[in-house]
């Protein structure tokens, strides 16, 4: 499997899942490995995703731009006198994943955070040419939310695989009924459905 994990924000559990995932097709077997080209704030995401990898990657590999401030790439970057560019990211990810039957990207953020002036996180994912995975946080707010976000790869002419809603949020109303009523508006399947402390998924591998 290769795919990019994006999300409708931050903070919905985009490692989390990744994580998860890698752990699964590697126990089937898969030679998977989940990378984070950007980080913001602290390093734990990568370092989540390492440990899922069984630490076969430095996490310099993994992720290779480190931001210290917990904002979007773009103003971290101003902050630390950089700037992010398409083509060394790209340099790294044909590196890392050449002759890798399967590959994660987690994205940073949502799908459109700005990274450099003229990139975003959307214009790596197109990049990359990876089809997408989107997860989303099932709560009040969550079918606009993915909505906008679904219609904007799709717009990117990248494949949206399906989605993965992370039920680890609250129990409003809503909670009962997000499920279907996302599958129904977008078109696409729920794929995994994450639960407070869930430890494990099972996945198929043709």
């Amino acid at each position: 499997m290769r795919a990019f994990i994006s999300g409708t924000d931050t903070g919905v559990g985009k490692t989390y899942f990744a994580a998860l995932l890698t752990k699964a097709l590697r126990a089937s077997g898969l030679d998977t490995i989940a990378l984070k080209p950007i980080c913001c704030g602290d390093r734990e995401d990568p370092e989540a995703l390492r440990e899922a990898c069984e630490e076969e990657l430095a996490l310099d590999d993994i992720n290779p731009i480190w931001l210290p401030d917990p904002l979007a790439p773009l103003q971290a970057a101003r902050l630390k006198g950089t700037v992010i560019t398409r083509e060394e990211l790209l340099t790294w990810f044909q590196r890392i994943s050449s002759g890798r039957q399967s590959v994660l990207v987690e994205g940073a953020g949502g799908w459109l955070v700005p990274v450099a002036p003229d990139l975003s996180m959307a214009d790596l994912a197109v990049s990359f040419n990876l089809p997408v995975i989107v997860v989303v946080p099932n709560q009040l707010g969550c079918l606009n939310h993915c909505l906008l976000t679904v219609s904007a790869i799709r717009n990117s002419g990248l494949q949206v695989l399906g989605l993965v809603l992370n039920s680890a949020f609250s129990d409003d109303p809503s909670t009962f009924s997000n499920r279907a009523l996302l599958e129904e508006l977008t078109g696409l399947p729920v794929l995994f459905e994450l639960t407070q402390g869930q430890g494990s998924l099972a996945v198929d591998v043709v």
